[in-house]
């Protein structure tokens, strides 16, 4: 692996700084001193490695653009001779994050209402771009559809992105229903099916009167992907795509959640529209499916609850 990756940094020199750390639950990390400076390393062998990490490169390239909020600078994907891929980025002396959490919030709105705004000024000037025409450009431009120019990985499961011009149509094809085959193939769990059987026509009540501009989201806006330097906030393993903003919020109260102050400050700019409560419990309910279908069924119990709630 050294020789892999000091051929692809173009380093002569390439020593471990510090100890290795977190690489996102199914990767490990580990910072080196090269040639140019510091970088950070992230390792994974699995064989859609390169496909996981070309997707984060494309989503941080994309956050980045918007000069919103801080990512770390991606650098090269780089194959391993034993299978796998590595992927160098900047190294950020990150911390947990605290005291940067309302900052968070504001700047997590502005991700959200970026394209929107992009979408407002190219109106004002009589000039609309497609989705189309956003791959391979060097700077934003107002996208109109849903998805992506590129697959991203939530976890190691790949997401395709293909685009629509429907939110709940693309969410239920290539988000809840993707995960659900997954289950089906895995698991042929009968009670799980048959709830989703019940489930899946109702999905698109929950988004009747409602206006949805395609926002850029992180994909998976977790308290694990968060921290903080002395200068603010750093958001790092996007897995972005153009959705709807609420989306990005679910996993954000899961699994440790964050402070009050993040969700006081990004809903003082993007307030909740009606039926953001039952629309969470559905956006909840993909990264419980997904949970299940990466570490197993420990979240099987959880996911038929959310459904069941759902039903009501």
């Amino acid at each position: 692996m050294e020789k892999a990756l000091k051929s692809g940094l173009k380093t002569s020199l390439l020593a471990p700084f510090g100890k290795s750390s977190g690489g996102g639950c199914i990767s490990q990390g580990q910072a080196y001193e090269t040639d140019a400076g510091l970088v950070f390393v992230k390792v994974n062998g699995k064989a859609q490695a390169r496909t996981m990490f070309e997707g984060e490169m494309a989503s941080l390239i994309a956050i980045q653009q918007t000069n919103t909020v801080r990512v770390p600078n991606p650098i090269k994907v780089i194959d391993l001779p034993g299978g796998g891929a590595a992927f160098a980025m900047e190294y950020l002396k990150m911390k947990s994050l605290s005291k940067y959490s309302s900052k968070l919030g504001e700047q997590v709105a502005d991700l959200h209402l970026y394209n929107q705004r992009l979408g407002e000024k190219l109106n004002k000037e009589g000039n609309r771009v497609g989705a189309g025409l956003f791959a391979g450009l060097t700077e934003p431009r107002y996208v109109d559809k849903f998805g992506f120019h590129t697959v991203t990985c939530c976890g190691y499961i790949s997401q395709v992105n293909e685009w629509q011009s429907d939110w709940p149509t693309f969410f239920v094809r290539h988000r809840l229903q993707a995960q659900m085959d997954l289950i089906e193939r895995d698991y042929g769990d009968r009670e799980a099916r048959e709830l989703w059987t019940q489930l899946k026509p109702k999905i698109p009540e929950m988004f009747c009167d409602l206006e949805i501009v395609p926002a850029l989201i992180h994909g998976d806006l977790w308290a694990g992907n968060v921290a903080e330097d002395d200068s603010g906030p750093i958001l790092f393993d996007p897995a972005c795509f153009y959705g709807h903003s609420e989306f990005e919020l679910a996993i954000s109260m899961m699994f440790g959640g964050f402070s009050s102050s993040f969700f006081s400050a990004y809903h003082s700019k993007i307030p909740k529209a009606p039926g953001f409560e039952k629309r969470n419990k559905l956006y909840q309910l993909f990264n419980y499916i997904n949970h299940w279908n990466h570490f197993g069924t420990q979240y099987r119990r959880s996911t038929l609850n959310v459904m069941r709630k759902l039903l009501k």
